[in-house]
């Protein structure tokens, strides 16, 4: 007795346009059936956030900018912003690393007591702060938090020793606020003279790149006569603040309660610019970035912002 299938094919053989008919039906079956079964593929592109101030040539913050006003590029490559925004609302993160070496022993009270005022006038109810003391090493005396009165006592804590560390300090201080999300900002208050010969500077500016920490340098000259100063380490203070699009400021134009305002008054009036980069030039570690308004001329605005950022991971033993 012949079965249903060796009936069908008996049938296809004896009426070619039956199987043409079922291969037209096998395709369109196909056609439904091959979209579900493709797999989608995902490319996770990155948004490199940057966080710019603007100036005029007095020093005067230039506010009010819109996104058109800015022109971005990676690696000299046009970039479009994805993200536009005026910072005075973000969370903040700050750290707060003080130098309590024998060079600036003499200031601690005095650094302390600007300290609090600045704690106390900053931080609002979405920021938080940290404190580390150097000098042989480095100490966290008070981790990240929004109580005035942790930050007030460990304020209290400082001590002096001998040496310092100061680029250890910056590589500890952005590992730790690399982890996390927001704006990050590290203040260092020091005369900039590294003695401790662990970190080295190198380290210090790739670490603060890498964790996308904005450094600020309040500089505290002990000695007035260039002569005991250490111009070097001033020097170090400096660069570490315009490399990652931070500023640096000397203590002694105005005392710390000043430098401290200033510091506050820059990270209220900071722009975000976010962009996914595109037409991205391979090959590289280190993507360099550009921040420009087109509309006006060159020395027309002073605009700050980091130098660029790390895509690959940091290197053993860095």
């Amino acid at each position: 007795m012949m079965s249903k299938a060796s009936g069908l094919f008996q049938a296809l053989k004896a009426f070619p346009f039956l199987r043409r008919a079922a291969v037209c039906c096998l395709f369109a079956l196909a056609t439904h059936v091959l979209p579900a079964q493709e797999t989608t593929l995902r490319v996770d592109v990155r948004l490199v956030n940057v966080f710019v101030n603007v100036t005029d040539p007095t020093g005067a913050i230039v506010g009010g900018l819109t996104r058109e006003d800015f022109a971005l590029a990676e690696d000299g490559r046009p970039q479009q912003i994805a993200v536009f925004e005026r910072q005075s609302e973000l969370p903040l993160n700050l750290t707060l690393a003080i130098d309590t070496s024998g060079s600036v022993h003499k200031d601690l009270v005095d650094e302390a007591d600007a300290a609090k005022k600045f704690a106390h006038a900053l931080l609002r109810s979405q920021d938080q702060m940290s404190l580390i003391q150097f000098a042989t090493d480095v100490r966290e005396l008070t981790p990240f938090t929004n109580k005035l009165s942790q930050i007030d006592r460990g304020l209290g804590q400082l001590r002096s020793d001998f040496a310092t560390a100061l680029y250890d300090a910056v590589v500890l201080g952005s590992e730790r606020l690399g982890k996390i999300q927001g704006r990050k900002v590290l203040v260092l208050i020091s005369d900039g003279g590294d003695t401790a010969h662990g970190s080295t500077y190198a380290q210090a500016v790739e670490q603060a790149l890498r964790s996308e920490v904005m450094i600020y340098s309040l500089i505290d000259v002990p000695i007035a006569a260039s002569a005991g100063r250490d111009i070097g380490g001033e020097h170090a203070l400096i660069t570490l603040a315009e490399q990652t699009g931070g500023k640096s400021f000397y203590v002694s134009d105005g005392g710390l309660d000043k430098a401290f305002s200033k510091v506050s008054d820059d990270l209220r009036t900071q722009y975000l610019l976010g962009y996914y980069p595109h037409n991205q030039e391979r090959g590289r570690t280190f993507h360099r970035i550009q921040v420009t308004i087109p509309r006006a001329a060159p020395e027309a605005f002073n605009i700050r912002y980091r130098t660029g950022y790390y895509m690959d991971s940091p290197a053993k033993g860095n």
